[in-house]
């Protein structure tokens, strides 16, 4: 049994939840609320989720954490690590520097330490300048001295040709010693300023990664547990610790997926739309082949455009804390009271008239009392709960591709919300341990790699070329934790680009694998 069981977290903006998984059955599950302080909030649900069974800590496998730890510090710009965002391209690309389009409290947070260096490569891999290595170094020696040791660089159309990135990595380090170097080449995709963002996010959450991968730890560790420890990542898969302090920025939106993930397990579905319905927003996606579709567009995260790789996902501020007020229409939401729920709530004994209680009220829920709103007006609640599924409708529609009707299955702690005959669904599936699906979906996840580049065929054949992104792929994937046996090739997409010379292709392919036990 030990082999088999696996203890999964979602730390949530208004609810922490864990589940212990032995085997493919959920032995145990709870969902406690979030505190300030996140890692308490851990283990505060450790301890309730072991006090629920005669499991043994110690018999525990793996454990794997799905967190906002590195969204909230964005977010909330603080924590961030003073940062020098370098771009390799001049003479070109100088119209527009670094940071050009962050909001200034943000790049203020990182140290606002940005430079431009000669280098990088035009769009079909021929040089825009040779590399500047002296300039090079005196930036980097700069950036020392104002005590920077976090570096982003970033390498025109280094997504073709990635050879100076390292190189300048190479550079600093002989000029820093313990340098942090995030590459864009291994963040983000084609577009210059966004992948650049995303490089430059990456690395300001460096040094903050460490210190909250050291605390899941030490704190699963304190417990009793032994077992290694996972972070989920926002493709629906997982990474290992040293993976996650290298990437951090990957686990943005994983609470989402988890969900997801979650939500295709216990259904059974491998393609639907899911909504996960939380205390302050619903998130709303689609499930291919069980797993998030991913967008095509760029994502835009504290007004920074970014392209790395993220969930297709539509969020909209209704949860079960959503606030009722009784206009015409009613209106709920964005604002929730959140992780104060069972304070503020009407049917807690509280003074304000949320989601939760019209739920209650309509006879859909049964949580606190329902004789606190039996005073509440039938036409507000009829009101109210036609405004709550239009806002759902809407969501779904704007992600279908195709006009027919397609499941949904809710989840979420405020999964009662959704209603059956959701106006675009075939059917609402809402499946048991629905409330916890995000903590399911960490603890079953496998791991995963991803390699999204573009390559020549002027001198090399396309198998050639897809033999050898295949294998990028899987040692990604390895090297995230995967068993090497056991990964496998799940997703290649091949877009010729007639528009670059040298008969350029842009290949994308994901590889998953099973979780490598030590």
């Amino acid at each position: 049994m030990a082999s088999n069981l696996r203890v999964g977290v979602d730390v949530g903006g208004t609810n922490t939840d864990a589940v212990i998984m032995v085997g493919n059955s959920v032995a145990a599950s709870v969902k406690v609320p979030t505190t300030d302080d996140v890692t308490g909030g851990i283990l505060s649900a450790l301890t309730e989720l072991f006090s629920n069974t005669d499991l043994s800590p110690t018999s525990t496998a793996a454990v794997m954490i799905g967190t906002t730890h590195f969204t909230n510090a964005v977010v909330e710009a603080s924590g961030l690590a003073p940062t020098a965002v370098i771009r390799l391209g001049l003479p070109a690309t100088s119209s527009l520097p670094p940071l050009v389009d962050w909001p200034d409290r943000l790049a203020q947070a990182i140290g606002n330490h940005t430079y431009m260096c000669r280098g990088g490569h035009e769009y079909d891999g021929r040089e825009i300048a040779p590399m500047d290595y002296k300039g090079l170094q005196r930036i980097a020696e700069e950036a020392g001295l104002a005590g920077v040791r976090s570096f982003a660089i970033t390498s025109v159309f280094s997504p073709v040709n990635s050879e100076l990135e390292h190189e300048a990595a190479s550079v600093i380090r002989e000029c820093i010693n313990g340098a942090s170097i995030s590459l864009s080449n291994e963040i983000g995709r084609i577009g210059l300023l966004e992948r650049e963002n995303a490089t430059a996010m990456n690395a300001c959450l460096i040094d903050l990664a460490d210190r909250i991968v050291d605390a899941f730890e030490t704190a699963v560790a304190d417990f009793g547990i032994g077992a290694p420890l996972y972070i989920s990542q926002n493709d629906g898969t997982l990474m290992n610790a040293d993976y996650t302090r290298q990437y951090p920025v990957a686990t943005f939106a994983s609470g989402p997926t988890n969900s997801m993930r979650g939500a295709a397990f216990l259904s059974g579905l491998t393609d639907c739309a899911v909504v996960d319905v939380g205390g302050t927003t619903s998130d709303v996606g689609i499930l291919v082949s069980g797993f998030p579709r991913e967008t095509s567009a760029t994502v835009d995260i504290c007004d920074v455009r970014t392209n790395f790789r993220m969930p297709d996902l539509i969020s909209i501020g209704l949860g079960g804390g959503s606030l009722v007020r009784d206009l015409e229409p009613p209106t709920v939401g964005p604002d929730s009271v959140g992780f104060r729920l069972p304070s503020r709530s009407l049917v807690f004994g509280g003074d304000t008239l949320t989601a939760t209680d019209i739920a209650v009220a309509a006879g859909l829920t049964a949580i606190g009392d329902p004789g606190l709103v039996a005073h509440l007006d039938p036409m507000l609640i009829a009101r109210a709960r036609t405004t709550m599924q239009e806002s759902l409708a809407e969501a779904v529609d704007r992600l279908k591709v195709r006009p027919e009707n397609v499941p949904l299955v809710a989840v979420g702690g405020g999964s009662f919300l959704v209603e059956q005959h959701l106006p675009g669904t075939s059917e609402v599936l809402m499946p048991d341990n629905g409330p916890v699906a995000n903590a399911i979906g960490a603890a079953i996840a496998q791991v995963g790699g991803e390699i999204d580049r573009i390559f020549s065929l002027q001198e090399t054949s396309r198998e050639e070329v897809l033999d050898v992104a295949r294998q990028e792929a899987v040692q990604r994937t390895i090297d995230a934790g995967a068993s090497s046996d056991s990964v496998e090739v799940v997703e290649v997409e091949e877009v010729p680009l007639s528009y670059l010379p040298s008969s350029a292709v842009r290949v994308r392919i994901k590889a998953i694998g099973d979780l490598e036990f030590t």
